[in-house]
C-alpha cells in the first residue's frame, strides 16, 4: 500500500519514454501515410481507398474521446452504469444510418454530407448546415479537448494551457500535411491503445481489489452496477416532472440514446467523413454496423473500470479523492498505477485528444462555403492551400474554446448539452430531405435558426431551475420543430 500513499504524480522515465513513444508513433504514421496528397479529393475523402475495417476503428477512435476515457469511469464511479442504456438507441441509430443516410451521400458522390442538402433543398440550406456544423463541432470538441488537457494537467502537473498546446499544435502538423489518411490510421493505432491500456487498466484494478467477486459485492451492493432504470410509477404524483427532467429513465435513455446518435453520427461530418473514405457504400453500411460491436466492447471496459474504481477506493478509505470526483480516474491513474502501465494510460488518453475535427472541419469550409460561394473558380491547388490554411485556423480556435471550458464542471454532460442546441436542426432538415418530397428553401434556413434558439433559451431556462426540462430533450424538440416548420412552410417559401 506505500506507493498508493505517495501521492507522486509526476512521470517516471518508463512512463515518459512511453508517452514519447506514442506521440513519435502517432506523427510518424501520420506523415508516413498522408503523404502524396495532391487535390481536395485526396486531402478530404483520401481517393474513397480506404479499407472498411480501418474506417471502423477510425469512427471508433472519433467517437470514444478523452470525454469518454475520464468521463464514463467517473459516472459509473459516482452514479451506476445506467448510462449504458444509451447504447439500445445509440446502435438502432447506426442501422438507420446504415440504410437512409448512407445510400443518399453516395448517390450524390458527396465530399460533405451537406452537399447532399444542396442537391436536395439549395445552396443556402447547404451553408446554414455547415455553420450549424462548425458552431456544434467546434463546441463540443473543445470540451473533448479541455477534458483530456485537464487529465494531462492533473497526471503532470502542468497548467491546462501547456496541454491544451500541445495537444492542438501536433494535430495541426500532421493533418494540415496528411489530411483524412493521416486522420484515419493515426485513428487506428490510436483505438489500438486506448482499448489496450483499458483493459490492462481494468486487469491491474481487478487484481488490485481481489476480483470481480469483490466488485459485485463492494460496487454491486452500493448500486454503482445498476443498469435499468424504470422511472417512477404511473400513480407517482411527480411522474411528469421525473419523465421530463431524468435522462436515465430507461424509455427516454433509448429515445435519447436513438436521436442524439442519428443527429450525432448522421449529420455531423466529423464521423461521417470516415464513412465516406471507402469505395462503395455497402463497405460503408458494413463499417458502421460494426461499430456497434466496437461500441459495445469500448462501454463496458470503461464502465468496469469506474466500478473497480470504487470497489478500490471503498477498501482503502484512506486514499485521497480528488477535490472534483468527475477527476477521479486521472487522479487514480496519476497516484495509484505503476510506472509503465500509467505511462500507457496517458498515452491513451493523449492519443483520444489528438484526433479533432480539424479535418472535417477543413472539408466543410472550403467545400460547402470557400468553394460554392467565395473563390468558385480555383485550382486544385489553390484548394488544397486553403485547406491546409484551414485546418491552422481552426485549431487555433479550438484551443481558445477549450480553455474557455475548462472553468466548467461534468464534462461529460456539457458535451451532450451543447450538442442538444443545434442537432435537432441538423437532424430535422437531414430528415425533411431523406424521408419527404417536399421543396423548401428559404424556410429551411428560418426552420434552423428557429430551432437553434428555441433550444437555446429552453437550456437556459433548465439550467436555471425555470422549467423543469431535461437536456436530452432538446435534440428531439429541435428535430420535431425543424422538420414540422419545414414541411408546413417549406412550398409557401420557396
Amino acid at each position: 500500500m506505500d506507493h498508493f500513499l505517495l501521492g507522486q504524480t509526476s512521470l517516471n522515465v518508463v512512463d515518459a519514454a512511453v508517452l514519447f513513444a506514442v506521440l513519435a508513433a502517432v506523427m510518424m504514421i501520420g506523415f508516413i501515410f498522408g503523404r502524396g496528397q495532391e487535390s481536395t479529393n485526396d486531402f478530404f475523402l483520401g481517393r474513397r481507398a480506404v479499407p472498411g475495417w480501418a474506417a471502423c476503428l477510425s469512427f471508433i477512435a472519433t467517437e470514444v474521446s478523452a470525454v469518454t476515457i475520464i468521463s464514463v469511469p467517473a459516472i459509473a464511479f459516482m452514479e451506476n452504469w445506467q448510462y449504458a442504456q444509451f447504447f439500445i438507441g445509440t446502435s438502432a441509430a447506426r442501422i438507420v444510418i446504415a440504410y437512409l443516410f448512407i445510400p443518399a451521400f453516395y448517390h450524390y458522390n458527396c465530399t460533405t454530407i451537406y452537399e447532399f442538402l444542396r442537391h436536395r433543398f439549395g445552396l443556402s440550406t447547404q451553408i446554414t448546415s455547415s455553420i450549424f456544423f462548425f458552431i456544434t463541432r467546434l463546441l463540443g470538441s473543445g470540451v473533448r479537448l479541455m477534458a483530456a488537457s485537464l487529465a494531462v494537467s492533473v497526471l503532470l502537473g502542468w497548467h491546462i494551457i501547456p496541454s491544451i498546446l500541445l495537444f492542438t499544435v501536433i494535430s495541426i502538423a500532421y493533418i494540415s500535411f496528411g489530411g483524412i489518411k493521416a486522420v484515419v490510421w493515426t485513428n487506428v493505432f490510436q483505438a489500438v491503445v486506448f482499448l489496450g491500456a483499458g483493459l490492462a487498466t481494468l486487469a491491474y484494478l481487478l487484481i488490485q481489489v481481489g476480483g470481480w467477486g469483490n466488485v459485485l459485492q463492494v460496487a454491486g451492493g452500493a448500486g454503482r452496477l445498476d443498469i435499468i432504470n424504470w422511472g417512477p410509477a404511473w400513480s407517482d404524483t411527480h411522474f411528469l416532472r421525473n419523465f421530463m427532467t431524468d435522462p436515465n429513465i430507461l424509455w427516454i435513455a433509448i429515445l435519447n440514446g436513438f436521436i442524439g446518435s442519428l443527429a450525432a453520427f448522421g449529420t455531423d461530418h466529423d464521423l461521417m467523413q470516415r464513412l465516406l473514405t471507402v469505395d462503395t457504400r455497402t463497405r460503408s453500411q458494413r463499417t458502421i454496423l460494426w461499430t456497434i460491436l466496437g461500441n459495445f466492447i469500448v462501454l463496458s471496459i470503461f464502465l468496469t473500470i469506474g466500478a473497480a474504481l470504487y470497489t478500490f477506493y471503498s477498501q482503502h478509505p484512506e486514499l485521497a479523492l480528488p477535490d472534483k470526483l468527475d477527476k477521479i480516474f486521472p487522479h487514480f491513474i496519476g497516484h495509484c498505477m505503476p510506472g509503465l502501465l500509467r505511462g500507457l494510460m496517458l498515452s491513451a488518453i493523449v492519443m483520444a485528444s489528438i484526433d479533432s475535427p480539424l479535418g472535417s472541419l477543413s472539408a466543410s469550409f472550403v467545400t460547402d462555403i470557400y468553394r460554392s460561394v467565395i473563390h468558385t473558380v480555383g485550382t486544385e491547388k489553390h484548394y488544397l492551400f486553403v485547406s491546409r490554411v484551414s485546418v491552422g485556423i481552426f485549431g487555433v480556435i479550438l484551443a481558445g474554446l477549450a480553455y474557455g471550458f475548462s472553468f466548467f464542471e461534468k464534462i461529460l454532460w456539457l458535451a451532450f448539452k451543447i450538442g442538444g442546441v443545434t442537432f435537432g436542426s441538423l437532424l430535422g432538415i437531414f430528415l425533411l430531405g431523406l424521408l419527404t418530397k417536399r421543396d423548401s428553401r428559404r424556410a429551411n434556413v428560418y426552420a434552423m435558426t428557429l430551432s437553434a434558439v428555441t433550444n437555446l433559451l429552453l437550456l437556459v431556462l433548465s439550467e436555471t431551475k425555470v422549467i423543469p426540462l431535461g437536456w436530452s430533450w432538446l435534440v428531439i424538440l429541435g428535430t420535431g420543430m425543424t422538420f414540422g416548420f419545414g414541411w408546413l412552410f417549406g412550398p409557401r417559401m420557396k
